[in-house]
């Protein structure tokens, strides 16, 4: 048995082993509430800053980036260039594009968010405001976006990342068109230090928002700084795209070349790489006028079957290239197999039709055959088109042009036959019977003739719809140029005519086209075609009388039906006359409707008017100018359209003395007597205001503060000039010498 003394020994030793065990399972524990107290998101120590920068990087923030990167990815992916139009350099941020990643965007700003709220001491905190706030920015939710921008950059604590959020935060300000706040930004950046990454990113941001402001000197000049930069991707053939499309604009097509070779060496995508060949291949024939377009190149794009579906716009090439070579018909030709072409691009068709419209409105001087190619291009151009809007502008103005225009003519030619004697116009208007009856039995002649070979080159093809995919000719009723077509030459020979049986020879009156809404047509002539089918019609006949009589209730042979006549075709006159100076912008044929005006109906009620419209048309002829406001003046002193002219006269003479002052001070500056020139213009420079020529004050004043106060108070003060005048002709003149300046200062 154990004595006492060993009894109490060994039970203090079990004691002692019972709480040395115990010890050792809670030490972990008690190890693990040390480590966690330690990595509070609010600690400095550098155990807790490198516990949040590990678990912010790559967890929350990691999963933020690729929700991002693949939302990016894909958006990129929907994008639809028009290569048509300029090349955006950065894609667009769309909202309506974003919708298709909406959810990963929104998983991007919850996980981007996480770090904010638990990380703050991470260094990825200012990365996670900067992703948070593109997301935002892509949703179209702009405000809580730049709030995050703004965040960064004044409260971030790595110089490049407040560098990457004023970045965004002007291609943001670009999105919004607000380039006044984006050159602020670009200023303060461009005296930065930024990395290479940094660098790359602003240059084409800066480059981007010159395209955009149409200032493209500055945007190729900023870019060709930026190539350097940039690794060999589709990404860059794209901008060496755009790069050479606004060499175009600038008519450097060298340089735009040389850039479209860039392409090519960048690994484009296939419809890049394809209108970069197509662009160059054009650009060779303008350097080269004498070159022919069937031997540049084309011919073999056209063959290439991978081209099937561009074949449209090769022709649409060749048509623009044949007109700039003043080759109409030959331009009319490619320009219609464009169309004929055309594949389901139903935005490339729109432009070939516009460029027809234009072509038979300029340089034929055909209206009705333009406004039908106005009407198709309209009928399928997309709303959200640059162009849409101008397109509508110009077709609703084509369609008031071409009714005055009709009854212009139709009063003129049936005035003349109303001045001949009874035998001849009897003969005359059987003339215009014979000659059309002829027109449309050759008409109806071609259209079977070409039905049937249309039909024939389709089974030869194997079979299919025959109206469909006969041949190079297309059926009218899938050509809505020719549907319109079809449309007018209906309203004008049998009007507006309801849906009933027997309608052909249903009877009608007959009426003169002089009038709006005229039911009948007209030949060339001017006479108003019947409406009877006059289909196996013969001389002599009681048909053909009925036709010539119907025809000839057309004539004016009365006075009183002369009288009204002559009232239409000058209405019409001085309507078209108003269309061309104010809707089509054509001053010229403006004039020349209002001169005939005046000499035709000498006592026209518009007379104080058109003499007015003429001081306003004659804006590049001094003499006609004066003349026509020395008319106004003297005949109808106390007229509205006389105390308009002499208020424009007391402006000018304000203009005037403030011309003389401007010289006074520019000899001051020309003399380099800078601080005297200085001192006058700041001293009367508010006595300017309001006046035209005060933006032209205040660009010379920015001038002599470049030569008195030096370049940081020059800067100052173009950054002054583009804020207080906006709309300022000298404005892309001075924001390329405030690119020029702050591009040369980024560079030292």
């Amino acid at each position: 048995m154990l004595s006492r003394t060993n009894r109490a020994r060994h039970k203090v030793n079990f004691v002692i082993d019972r709480f040395t065990s115990h010890i050792r399972r809670i030490l972990p524990l008690l190890g693990l509430i040390a480590v966690v107290a330690a990595c509070s998101q609010y600690s400095s120590r550098p155990g807790a800053i490198t516990f949040h920068n590990v678990a912010a990087r790559y967890n929350a923030y990691f999963m933020a980036e690729q929700d991002m990167l693949e939302a990016e990815f894909e958006m990129q992916k929907a994008y639809k260039e028009n290569y048509n139009q300029l090349l955006p350099i950065l894609l667009p941020m769309d909202s309506v594009r974003a919708q298709a990643v909406k959810p990963k965007l929104q998983d991007a700003i919850k996980k981007a968010s996480i770090v904010a709220e638990k990380h703050q001491n991470s260094k990825w905190i200012d990365n996670s405001y900067i992703l948070l706030g593109k997301a935002r920015l892509y949703l179209g939710e702009w405000a809580d976006g730049l709030e995050a921008l703004r965040y960064v950059y004044a409260n971030g604590r790595d110089e490049d990342d407040k560098n990457n959020a004023l970045i965004l935060l002007m291609r943001a300000y670009i999105e919004h068109k607000d380039y006044s706040n984006a050159l602020g930004v670009a200023e303060y950046l461009s005296q930065q230090p930024l990395n290479k990454t940094s660098q790359r990113d602003f240059y084409l941001t800066k480059a981007y928002l010159h395209q955009q402001n149409g200032e493209y000197l500055t945007s190729v000049a900023i870019l060709e700084e930026t190539f350097p930069l940039l690794k060999k991707s589709t990404e860059t053939a794209r901008i060496h795209f755009a790069a050479a499309q606004m060499y175009d604009r600038l008519g450097q097509y060298a340089l735009a070349n040389k850039h479209y070779k860039g392409v090519s060496k960048n690994k484009p995508n296939y419809d890049l790489g394809f209108y970069s060949s197509m662009n160059s291949l054009q650009n060779e024939v303008v350097l080269n006028p004498g070159r022919d377009l069937t031997n540049v190149g084309f011919d073999k794009m056209l063959r290439d079957r991978k081209n099937d579906d561009l074949r449209d716009r090769v022709y649409f090439t060749m048509g623009l290239l044949a007109e700039h070579k003043k080759q109409i018909p030959e331009a009319i030709s490619y320009l219609q197999q464009a169309a004929a072409a055309s594949k389901g691009n139903m935005q490339q068709k729109a432009y070939t039709y516009l460029q027809l419209a234009r072509i038979q409105y300029e340089a034929l001087e055909n209206f009705e055959m333009s406004k039908a190619y106005y009407d198709s291009a309209l009928a399928i151009l997309p709303q959200q088109a640059p162009e849409y809007r101008l397109v509508a502008d110009r077709k609703r103005a084509l369609d008031n042009f071409v009714t005055q225009y009709t009854i212009v003519s139709t009063e003129d030619s049936l005035q003349k036959l109303s001045k001949m004697n009874p035998a001849a116009l009897d003969n005359k208007i059987d003339a215009i019977i014979e000659a059309r009856e002829k027109k449309r039995l050759e008409e109806e002649e071609k259209a079977r003739k070409a039905q049937i070979a249309a039909q024939n080159a389709s089974l030869q093809q194997g079979g299919g719809n025959p109206l469909v995919n006969g041949g190079e000719r297309r059926w009218e009723l899938y050509d809505p140029a020719l549907v319109n077509k079809g449309k007018i030459d209906f309203k004008r020979t049998w009007g507006n005519r309801p849906l009933e049986d027997d309608w052909r020879r249903s009877s009608r009156p007959l009426r003169s086209t002089a009038g709006n809404n005229a039911a009948g047509g007209t030949d060339s002539t001017g006479v108003a075609q019947s409406g009877q089918d006059n289909s196996g019609l013969t001389k002599g006949t009681a048909d053909w009388q009925q036709v010539h009589d119907q025809l000839k209730r057309n004539v004016p042979l009365t006075d009183t039906a002369f009288a009204v006549s002559q009232k239409n075709k000058e209405e019409a006159l001085y309507n078209l006359g108003k269309i061309y100076r104010f809707d089509l912008k054509e001053s010229n044929r403006a004039i020349a409707a209002f001169e005939r005006v005046l000499s035709e109906y000498p006592k026209t009620e518009y007379k104080d008017e058109i003499y007015y419209l003429l001081f306003l048309s004659n804006e590049q002829n001094a003499a006609q100018k004066d003349s026509w406001k020395s008319k106004l003046l003297s005949e109808y002193p106390n007229s509205t359209y006389a105390r308009l002219v002499n208020k424009s006269a007391d402006t000018e003479g304000t203009s005037g003395n403030a011309t003389k002052e401007y010289e006074a001070m520019y000899k001051l500056y020309a003399d380099g007597n800078h601080t005297r020139a200085l001192e006058e213009i700041e001293k009367n420079l508010p006595s300017y205001k309001g006046s035209s020529l005060e933006d032209k004050f205040a660009l010379l004043r920015v001038f002599l503060i470049g030569k008195v106060r030096g370049k940081e108070a020059y800067t100052q003060a173009i950054t002054e000039f583009i804020r207080l005048y906006p709309n300022s002709v000298y404005l892309p003149r001075l924001k390329e010498m405030q690119e020029l300046n702050s591009l040369s200062m980024g560079k030292r």
